[in-house]
């Protein structure tokens, strides 16, 4: 049975929101080398599946190529490269205060590139969602680079979506979840050799593989799916709300493994990203007497 995009968005970003209760058990681990691993094995689950789904053959232009590289250094590497230099400047409060800005800049940057005006009940749902990611997070401090640095991963995370779109119909989200995965495994090696040295090169305990396998069957491979696979189905203005989702995912894993407390600013928080997916995905009530094709489009979220 398919699920429906809302559901599926809101599953990726609540399997996302965990990897950072799961991340913090191999916190010892070197970063980039730990992501190469975590991306090498989503990569292979995704092959694998797509080797037995039955699949039209296509043919890779350069356009496409360049996109795919494109996505993987920024949405991928990029991403954890600016995250990782970013907490060496600036709280988590902070960083997680300007990443929670992906839903408004998705809103307002995805419709212009489909040559379309932002919708204003979508903008205003994800100033919403934005201002709940940010109440989570706190308004935290942090010096000028750090702020640079956490505008950096806030970039990535939104060419992770943004760069997918033009590849989507023609490669379908298994093989763009896939794709980018695979390519940024020696971005991030190259960076852990670069920054850690040979040090970053060890084998994990079996604890940290274990929390590995974790991150890259579900938080990568089946999240990244499900993301791109609504983000298709939704586009990247309205599927761009469920990212604020991420925190709330982070929330609910930290009190189901009893390693922290939920505050009155996390609930709040959280109320306010249900409260704007909420009015951002709600159907503006047409005429009755509409031609269905008008219509046709509702029945997607259901």
């Amino acid at each position: 049975m398919k699920l429906s995009a809302s559901v599926g968005a809101s599953s990726a970003m609540l399997l996302v929101g965990t990897s950072t209760a799961v991340s913090a058990t191999v916190a010892d681990y070197p970063v980039f080398f730990g992501q190469a691993l975590r991306y090498a094995l989503a990569a292979a689950i995704l092959f694998a599946v797509a080797g037995r789904r039955p699949q039209p053959r296509i043919r890779l232009t350069l356009r496409d190529v360049l996109l795919l590289i494109a996505l993987a250094a920024t949405g991928l590497a990029g991403f954890n490269l600016f995250l990782v230099q970013a907490t060496r400047h600036a709280g988590p409060a902070m960083i997680g205060t300007v990443i929670g800005a992906v839903p408004l800049v998705l809103a307002l940057v995805g419709p212009l590139m489909e040559h379309r005006r932002p919708a204003p009940r979508t903008v205003g749902a994800a100033l919403v969602v934005a201002l709940g990611a940010a109440v989570a997070a706190g308004l935290g401090s942090g010096s000028p680079t750090g702020l640079l640095l956490s505008l950096g991963a806030l970039a990535g995370e939104v060419a992770f979506s943004l760069l997918a779109v033009p590849l989507l119909p023609k490669l379908g989200p298994l093989r763009v979840a896939a794709y980018p995965a695979a390519l940024s495994v020696p971005m991030l090696l190259a960076a852990g050799l670069a920054l850690d040295g040979t040090a970053s090169l060890r084998v994990p305990t079996l604890s940290q593989g274990a929390a590995f396998v974790y991150l890259g069957a579900i938080v990568t491979a089946a999240a990244f799916f499900l993301w791109y696979d609504a983000l298709r189905r939704l586009g990247a203005d309205r599927a761009g709300l469920f990212a604020g989702l991420v925190p709330v995912g982070a929330l609910l894993t930290t009190l189901v493994l009893g390693i922290g407390q939920a505050g009155p600013a996390d609930i709040t928080g959280a109320l306010l990203v249900a409260a704007g997916v909420a009015a951002g995905l709600r159907q503006p009530r047409r005429d009755k007497a509409a031609p269905r094709h008008l219509r046709a489009g509702a029945s997607e979220l259901a």
